[in-house]
């Protein structure tokens, strides 16, 4: 299907799916203002951009639903094209109805992601812009949200693209050169180039840095909970969790696949993992578990390894020493059922009951240090989308390649290659260098009537 013809008019169900109170169609395109004409009680061909009216969807003279329509005429709307929004009654009926009498006055049912699309393709918003309309709909916590709005509003957009009018500016002048080859002049100041690639490449570095951060903001940070048969690993979960998520028994093994969940704390989200407990066992689907827990212990980002003050520390402490080897940066020890041993503690470890909610919020606390919160403000560019991730990392080895070069003395048109590829990945961010098939991938993954 085509995701672009400027001659459709689209339209479709903006609101979740469902019963609701209310719900809202979107209209966009050249035709948009005169079909929903034909269908509304009242005249809409003359009234002002940016008003709302009062009446009712009717179709042969039988009165469909009482309605709000919201008029947007061109090019101040979303999509920089005529736009109307229908708020109408939520019943699945009405909603399905008014999209069917749209449908036979001449509009089609918009694809995933279109109206964003057409918002990009008339200049409304560049891609990163609009990647960011994504992210902000599927936000779960206050960091998701600040980021993705200060990328909707243009800031890490901002920051990309004075970047890349500084090269192009750097670009012309080496393009020049090359055309007056014969005369051997110089028109781009070396002097002046090399403390804008240092420019550049410092901002390109924190930008990739970032993405660690970004990573976690957007996709939470994944923490496995690990240690021996009933040291309180479920109970921990269901703690933490406040709930009961996993099955709390005495029977050792109990817990033989892992089981996830997600907390918000202090606005970012942590997935946390029970896991199987660790001992030697002959039981063939309890080994199958606890190579899981190991598998988990991997991938995580933080693993809580928890220690029962009740059982035999010193063959715990043999087992944490043996995940220590390969994950010490990312452990914390954690022991549990100090309401029975409460004078019993590990050297830098944080002492719980998970059976009774204590240290609880000591161990939420020391959870939260393994993120850098310090960036995260309102006016903060950080990377959360992957493509923009590799991107840059894509620019970063340009410019690099264009350093030494410099460093080396090699001629010009061999720095305008490196230049060109440069400003190709940062103008693929932005969406000033784009492809249908990159067009089509980014916004087919965006939700229908956005």
């Amino acid at each position: 299907m085509n995701y672009f013809n400027p001659e459709d008019t689209i339209c479709s169900i903006t609101t979740g799916g469902g019963m609701s109170a209310i719900a809202v169609i979107r209209i966009s395109g050249d035709k948009a203002i005169s079909i929903c004409n034909e269908i509304f009680s009242k005249d809409l061909l003359n009234v002002d951009s940016h008003t709302i009216h009062f009446g009712n969807i009717v179709q042969n003279n039988k009165i469909i639903d009482e309605v709000l329509v919201s008029i947007f005429k061109n090019p101040k709307s979303f999509t920089g094209e005529e736009s109307v929004e229908i708020s109408c009654h939520g019943s699945t009926f009405i909603q399905n109805k008014i999209m069917q009498l749209l449908i036979e006055k001449g509009c089609r049912t918009a694809t995933a992601g279109e109206f964003s699309m057409r918002a990009f393709k008339n200049g409304k918003l560049d891609l990163s812009q609009a990647e960011s309309i994504a992210d902000l709909i599927e936000s779960e916590t206050e960091a998701a949200y600040k980021t993705a709005l200060n990328q909707l509003r243009g800031g890490f957009s901002k920051k990309l693209k004075d970047l890349r009018s500084k090269l192009i500016d750097f670009a012309s002048l080496i393009e020049l050169e090359l055309d007056f080859a014969e005369e051997d002049v110089e028109f781009a100041d070396r002097k002046q180039f090399n403390q804008l690639l240092s420019v550049i490449k410092e901002e390109l570095e924190n930008l990739i840095q970032s993405f660690s951060l970004g990573n976690v903001i957007k996709n939470g940070i994944p923490v496995a909970i690990l240690g021996a048969p009933n040291v309180g690993k479920s109970t921990l979960l269901n703690s933490l969790l406040n709930e009961e998520k996993s099955i709390v028994s005495d029977i050792a093994g109990t817990t033989r696949d892992a089981i996830e969940d997600e907390l918000n704390i202090e606005g970012f989200k942590f997935r946390f993992i029970d896991t199987a407990g660790i001992r030697n066992t002959l039981d063939t689907i309890e080994n199958l578990g606890i190579k899981k827990s190991f598998d988990k212990a991997l991938q995580s980002k933080i693993i809580l390894f928890l220690i029962d003050t009740t059982q035999l520390i010193e063959n715990q402490i043999i087992e944490l020493n043996k995940i220590k080897e390969s994950h010490s940066e990312k452990i914390i020890v954690v022991t549990n059922k100090i309401d029975i041993n409460p004078n019993i503690s590990i050297e830098e470890s944080i002492s719980i009951s998970a059976k009774n909610g204590e240290g609880i919020e000591k161990l939420k606390d020391r959870l939260i240090q393994f993120v850098n919160t310090t960036s995260i403000s309102d006016n903060e560019s950080i990377v959360t989308n992957l493509r923009h991730f590799e991107e840059l990392q894509l620019t970063l080895h340009e410019i690099q390649s264009i350093i030494n070069g410099m460093e080396g003395g090699i001629s010009g048109d061999f720095l305008a290659i490196n230049i060109r590829q440069a400003l190709f990945h940062l103008g693929s961010i932005t969406g000033e260098v784009t492809t249908d098939t990159l067009l089509k991938n980014i916004f087919g993954k965006f939700c229908i009537g956005k």
